[in-house]
């Protein structure tokens, strides 16, 4: 279902229309935050276990993008993809007729290699959609790592159509094609413990991270994994799951950190996703559940902004690209304010008067934050 609906806003953003007289330029809107913001990127190997979804291939491989507030925005823009993987992205969902590298070329607000501001920051880690690049969160994560954030955006290897490693090589979605969707967030909660780990050793940069504050997020089946890596994970200390079903359970045994449920009015399944009240109950810290009218699956990730550029918005989704990242990057920012910076939030005590699309479920099932 995931990749049905992913096939139709894709080739809706992505194939130009008929009339188009020159190739639009996409763009992702600009930071919203006083720092300038740098990228690197890291390939990391994780040999203490083997691939889970091709263990012939060896010891498990991630590729990790990385953002961080920087003095001045100085040095070349951060790729949004590699052409390979532009392609890969076109061809798993059988778009034709479109030309990588313009997909390849969206334009970034980061700056490889920009020198770091010097101070320690909290850890956010990103974690994508099925089949999609982590590369579909870059909107999201410039802004936060504007507000003053260092961010890890997990490209988890084998879950995406396509991901470019250093050494040339491309891997694709072979989990897509393993029928083991449960199985998909407990791999990417042992991706991101290892990543936590593998930054203090790997990134020279690793002195950015206050490691006393971190937390996590995730688009669709990402968001889920956000909530399993806070089960195993006790450094994670706030989660946030971007209209995602919970494929792998929220246990009994529960989880008492600060976690936010934000999605569409109704979930991405139209009868209403019965994950999300099934595992309500066991958040049993500070905890958000909030819907946002006009959106659509990926209302939370880049895409619906290449839509409103193209103009070729997605289909039964009302709400502009512009407006839903928007929207997206006020509440995700303000929540790690609020739980891992201490500055108060009260877009959470009553969203629509910021926000009119937005609504509360299960109000009465809320606590203040200590």
């Amino acid at each position: 279902m995931l990749k049905v609906l992913l096939a139709a806003v894709l080739a809706l953003v992505l194939v130009p229309g008929a009339a188009s007289a020159a190739p639009v330029r996409l763009a992702l809107p600009k930071p919203t935050g006083g720092y300038a913001v740098g990228s690197s990127t890291l390939a990391l190997t994780d040999s203490s276990r083997a691939d889970p979804w091709v263990p012939s291939s060896g010891p498990r491989r991630l590729m990790v993008s990385l953002f961080y507030p920087a003095l001045l925005p100085v040095g070349p823009s951060r790729p949004y993809l590699t052409v390979g993987e532009a392609k890969a992205l076109l061809d798993g969902q059988k778009i034709t007729g479109v030309d990588p590298e313009p997909v390849a070329g969206t334009a970034t607000a980061a700056h490889e290699g920009a020198l770091p501001v010097p101070k320690r920051f909290p850890l956010v880690v990103l974690s994508p959609g099925f089949t999609l690049s982590r590369s579909t969160l870059t909107g999201l994560a410039e802004d936060l790592a504007s507000r003053g954030y260092v961010v890890a955006a997990i490209g988890h290897n084998y879950e995406a159509f396509g991901t470019a490693f250093p050494d040339g090589t491309m891997t694709t979605c072979v989990a897509c094609d393993a029928h083991e969707i449960a199985k998909v967030p407990l791999v990417r909660a042992a991706d991101t413990e290892f990543v936590l780990g593998a930054l203090r050793t790997s990134w020279p940069l690793h002195w950015l991270v206050d490691r006393s504050r971190i937390a996590m997020a995730g688009h669709s089946i990402g968001g889920n994994a956000a909530a399993r890596a806070m089960l195993t994970d006790h450094r994670i200390r706030a989660g946030i799951n971007l209209d995602g079903s919970f494929f792998a359970p929220v246990p009994p045994s529960g989880i008492d950190r600060p976690f936010l449920l934000l999605g569409t009015r109704d979930g991405h399944n139209p009868a209403g996703d019965p994950s999300w009240p099934r595992d309500w109950p066991n958040f049993t810290g500070w905890k958000r559940w909030l819907t946002a009218a006009g959106t659509g699956h990926m209302s939370f990730t880049d895409l619906p902004v290449f839509g409103d550029q193209t103009g070729r918005p997605s289909p039964g989704v009302p709400m502009t690209g512009a407006r839903s990242m928007e929207i997206t990057r006020s509440l995700v920012g303000s929540f790690f304010d609020l739980t891992l910076k201490g500055v108060p939030a009260p877009v959470f005590d009553n969203p629509a008067a910021k926000f009119p699309e937005l609504a509360v479920s299960n109000p009465n099932h809320v606590r203040t934050l200590r």
